[in-house]
């Protein structure tokens, strides 16, 4: 069993290296509501009409705000605690969940920490606008300060292929910034959206645009920054991403956010979604609980109908230093209310991390070693990639062991986290699927999953810091599928094999 380390949503140290604005973290209250309605997920049969599920829904008091016929889920709302309880009884109802905990109903607890699984410890410093440097034939201004790509050969890859623009990524985050130079050549406007109105999609440009969290701008650029002369590059520069944004202006990813993202990105033909979170308010989702088997079991269908429609789903593993294969203590969650001390195992997964074919990624640094916050786990960890570690300084220019990626106004910057890693195996798989376009996409995470460098354990224990406080043990020795699954993903391989 395993403790969790205070902090949930490390690392994200922020260098801006084109902005003259200081960037700042605001914790947002919610406003005070004159009659709270709490959200619930509502489960009726698949493959069939949801009218009977919908009617129960209205007799019971509750209000339809999005049906998912495709996947028999309703999102509702109701002014009543006792909405979930009643309405379990009634027909076509197969299971029902709050799906923020009824924190609707609480009054709003101290600012949380951050929710993204990268979005922490922000720090800002002013440098030169890269746009004034001149590329060189073979990299970008900025390339030099991208040991991340070098690490997995993506400056080899794009040698040979950059991705082909048939290609769709959906970036499920914060939004993108649709005017940064790096950005605006590979982002899909048409078939971006914005889930954070309770789930209904909404395709106005505001609505997927990043408001208060350039997180979703930054993994936009590991996976698909142009190779244009400007700033840097991404691992799969020519493909085509969309801004499906999944959180809202107070940092939280609820269930009704995600499940309309992963439909959006099953309809609307990307072939990639990356998912650098987790959903709240629980870190992990218990069947033994009504409501969170209830929320688990439709966020669990609207990802099998994902797959279904041939999307690859990666996802990052989180930075608590956790292994998430064998029991720990939660003590976060909820994390939208005073949270209570929990154990969990199991029979808990987290969402989307742990649901069956979801590719779950893990963090290493310039090293190719485990940064020191990454979740991981044998059965968890299907890939590593590069996310970055503040403790590990690489032979770059900036001597900056995070990762170098796009932020607001139109900058760059420096983040750590296994939110940075995520996108990095996402572009990698990008490429695989640009290279062999009629590949499934259950063939695709084999493919991916084969072509890994493997990596072997580091001794055990694993203590980076030498003090104990990021103390990890890693099962698998040679293998090192505790710590980094198949091992390191490796672009190159995924154009050329």
């Amino acid at each position: 069993m395993q403790r969790r380390h205070g902090l949930r949503g490390l690392a994200a140290a922020t260098v801006v290296l084109a902005s003259t604005a200081a960037l700042t973290t605001v914790a947002v209250q919610p406003a005070a509501a004159a009659a709270p309605a709490a959200h619930f997920v509502v489960l009726g049969p698949q493959g069939g009409g949801l009218a009977r599920t919908e009617q129960s829904i209205e007799a019971a008091g509750g209000t339809v705000v999005q049906s998912w016929r495709q996947i028999g889920v309703v999102i509702a709302t109701s002014p009543s605690l006792n909405f979930a309880q009643a309405l379990r009884r009634m027909a076509g109802v197969q299971g029902v969940g709050a799906s923020r905990a009824l924190a609707e109903f609480i009054p709003p607890a101290p600012a949380a920490d951050a929710r993204l699984a990268g979005a922490q410890l922000e720090q800002t410093v002013g440098v030169a606008d890269s746009r004034g440097m001149k590329a060189t034939a073979a990299a970008e201004p900025l390339a030099a300060n991208q040991w991340d790509m070098r690490l997995i050969r993506a400056d080899a890859a794009n040698n040979v292929s950059g991705g082909s623009r048939d290609v769709l990524v959906g970036v499920l985050d914060s939004g993108i910034e649709a005017t940064h130079p790096d950005l605006m050549p590979n982002l899909d406007s048409a078939n971006s959206v914005g889930c954070t109105n309770d789930g209904v999609p909404d395709t106005a440009p505001a609505a997927w645009a990043p408001t208060t969290s350039d997180h979703g701008t930054h993994v936009a650029g590991s996976i698909a920054a142009a190779r244009n002369g400007i700033g840097i590059a991404g691992v799969a520069p020519n493909v085509r991403i969309a801004s499906v944004k999944v959180v809202n202006d107070d940092g939280f990813i609820y269930p009704e956010y995600a499940i309309c993202g992963f439909i959006w990105a099953a309809e609307h033909n990307m072939k990639v979604t990356n998912n650098s979170y987790f959903i709240d308010p629980w870190f992990k989702w218990c069947r033994d609980d009504a409501d969170q088997r209830a929320v688990a079991e439709g966020v669990r269908r609207a990802i099998d109908y994902s797959a279904r429609r041939d999307v690859v789903n990666v996802a990052a593993l989180g930075n608590s230093n956790w292994d998430l294969a064998h029991q720990l203590v939660d003590e976060g969650s909820p994390n939208n209310q005073t949270p209570i001390t929990r154990t969990v195992g199991n029979d808990c997964p987290m969402l989307p991390q742990e649901i069956n074919g979801v590719v779950g990624v893990s963090s290493v640094g310039a090293t190719a070693k485990k940064s020191f916050f990454s979740n991981y786990g044998v059965g968890d960890t299907e890939v590593a990639a590069p996310g970055g570690d503040s403790l590990v300084i690489p032979d770059t220019p900036d001597e900056n062991g995070r990762v170098l990626s796009t932020i607001f106004n139109g900058g760059w910057g420096y983040k750590q986290g296994t939110s940075m890693a995520s996108p990095h195996a996402a572009g990698v798989v990008a490429l695989i699927r640009s290279t062999h376009l009629d590949w499934p996409s259950n063939r695709v995470i084999r493919e991916l999953e084969r072509q890994a460098d493997r990596l072997a354990c580091p001794p055990n224990p694993y203590d980076p810091t030498g003090d104990g406080a990021w103390l990890a043990t890693c099962q698998g020795n040679v293998s090192g599928r505790g710590f980094y699954g198949s091992g390191l993903v490796d672009a190159l391989d995924a154009v050329t094999r």
